[in-house]
């Protein structure tokens, strides 16, 4: 197959919607991140708070696979247009609680609970909508220029997050986030959607229940699916918690540095996964294998980052960590919604986004390790972990994770 250009997926219209519509919900996303992260930490002062806060953002993981049938009845353009207008109503909420000095922890944390119903599937629904709209050659190049997307947002909203509480305060900060998920809500309803001509009729002949079960069972029958789904589980239990929600406990407690030290340190990772999604955007090489080679590449350099001890060597093994975990995750998901065709694609995802739900055990479990063997032996446990099992799940699927011949993906 002849490389394309990294652009190539702009000539689709439909694309040319959906890209700024997800940089606008990522910054928007990153920037709350680390507001409400580090408000949380600093009025409480608990870890188990934090991680408490990191895990309510994924409790839509539980309903992921409902959703995704939901994707297949009207399509990931409705469902995301609906989700992201349900992001502003929750920013404009905060933002009138902040400019009226009533925020407090315990509201910001029930308030995350309610987006984190239905926030997990977000990026599996832009990857089904990617999926549904782009010609198949361009499908790799579209989904590294989407992972550029996240993560150029990660860095902008980490950076701009900081520097606009510091500047204006919490209150005009979410002026802008609220309406940045706004504008995302509008340019994503004017994308396309493959499913625009499915009727009425054929969505009732199957009760949901049904659908989601022809799903799960299409998985259970497709290996390659099943270990994507295994890596996935593992990924978010070991590998996430480290470089997501502990981040701004490693800044505060282990490098003893102010917010702006948490902004560079999410910022390193995300540089890092958007240089990979920029190679990913041009690769022209075996996904499978470049999957499992760079998820064992990405949890050693995690156990080095486990034993850094202050900021400039936290940043570069994040910065490298960033590189693998993205080309390790863009491969797996161009396999999955490839494998997946476009009649099982918003249940496979949504299946997808429930195995997610192993990242907010794996925050609480990592902040009552924290307390009692710190953060150095507790990360250097998670990722030896995920370094072990995800050398398990590639043999255990050797076939269809390290292919004797190129199958195209």
């Amino acid at each position: 197959m002849p490389r394309l250009s990294a652009f190539t997926p702009f000539r689709t219209r439909s694309y040319r919607f959906q890209w700024p519509a997800d940089l606008m919900t990522s910054c928007a996303l990153e920037m709350e991140f680390l507001i409400l992260g580090w408000y949380v930490l600093v009025e409480t002062g608990s870890v188990v708070l934090l991680t408490l806060f990191g895990a309510l953002q994924h409790g839509g993981t539980l309903i992921a696979p409902m959703l995704g049938v939901l994707s297949d009845r009207i399509g990931p353009r409705n469902l995301l247009t609906g989700m992201r207008t349900i992001y502003a109503a929750i920013a404009a909420t905060l933002m009138t609680l902040a400019f009226a000095g009533a925020l407090t922890p315990v509201i910001v944390l029930v308030l995350v609970g309610v987006m984190g119903l239905v926030r997990p599937s977000d990026l599996g629904l832009r990857a089904a909508l990617i999926a549904d709209t782009v010609p198949a050659e361009q499908l790799t190049s579209a989904m590294g220029m989407s992972r550029i997307t996240s993560d150029s947002a990660r860095i902008a909203g980490a950076l701009s997050g900081a520097g606009l509480v510091a500047w204006l305060g919490m209150g005009p900060a979410y002026v802008v986030i609220a309406t940045f998920y706004a504008l995302s809500a509008f340019l994503t309803s004017r994308a396309d959607s493959a499913h625009a001509k499915r009727t009425s009729d054929a969505i009732a002949r199957e009760s949901a229940w049904t659908e989601l079960r022809e799903g799960v069972i299409y998985i259970w029958n497709t290996p390659s699916l099943m270990a994507i789904i295994w890596l996935v589980l593992l990924f978010n239990l070991t590998a996430f918690p480290l470089t997501n929600g502990l981040l701004p406990y490693v800044a505060k407690e282990v490098y003893r540095v102010d917010q702006a030290g948490l902004s560079y340190l999410i910022a390193s990772i995300s540089l890092g996964a958007m240089l990979g999604g920029v190679l990913m955007s041009r690769a022209g090489v075996q996904l499978p294998r470049l999957m499992v080679v760079s998820a064992v590449i990405w949890h050693a350099l995690l156990l080095v980052y486990a034993q850094m001890q202050g900021l400039v060597g936290g940043i570069a093994m994040l910065l490298l960590a960033g590189i693998f975990q993205s080309l390790s995750m863009v491969a797996l998901t161009v396999i999955l919604v490839r494998e997946a065709g476009q009649r099982f694609r918003g249940r496979v995802m949504g299946v997808r986004m429930m195995a997610i739900y192993s990242l907010p055990l794996g925050l609480l479990a990592a902040g009552a390790l924290i307390e009692r063997i710190g953060f150095a032996a507790t990360a250097t446990l998670y990722a030896a972990v995920g370094l072990v099992f995800t050398i398990v799940i590639a043999w255990r699927w050797r076939t269809h994770m390290w292919p004797a011949r190129s199958a195209g993906i």
